[in-house]
């Protein structure tokens, strides 16, 4: 069932303030947007994260009750260790590559809108 797009015919006397407050609400709806994008990246780092670290910690406890010497135990431990300390390490890098790369596309964003609504509030003064 196709549904009909409708669009206001209200008319809309020529106030300059009016169409920068459009663009303004606008570009604070981008900003609101970019922000939610960001967090489910977030997120979907960790759980990937979380994921691998509990496979890892099913392993270990899968690979300690196969070990049949205390000096396979304590090989199978100090591995594991190091392991995690690498894993936590390497995320932390990631996540912070992350952060940085979002503020980036963020300040391009916000040089956009703020050259966008100076553009229309300079069109329309000088109209």
């Amino acid at each position: 069932m196709a549904t009909k797009k409708t669009t206001s015919t209200i008319d809309v006397p020529s106030v300059p303030f009016l169409a920068e407050g459009r663009n303004a609400i606008q570009a604070g709806m981008q900003i609101q947007a970019q922000a939610f994008g960001a967090l489910l990246r977030y997120q979907i780092e960790g759980l990937a994260f979380l994921k691998s670290r509990y496979e890892q910690d099913a392993k270990l406890v899968e690979d300690l009750a196969a070990s049949d010497e205390m000096k396979d135990a304590f090989d199978i431990l100090s591995t594991f260790a190091q392991n995690a300390a690498s894993d936590y390490a390497g995320e932390a890098s990631r996540l912070a590559s992350l952060g940085s790369k979002l503020a980036s596309e963020a300040a391009k964003q916000a040089r956009k809108d703020a050259a966008t609504i100076a553009g229309d509030m300079a069109a329309q003064t000088a109209a």
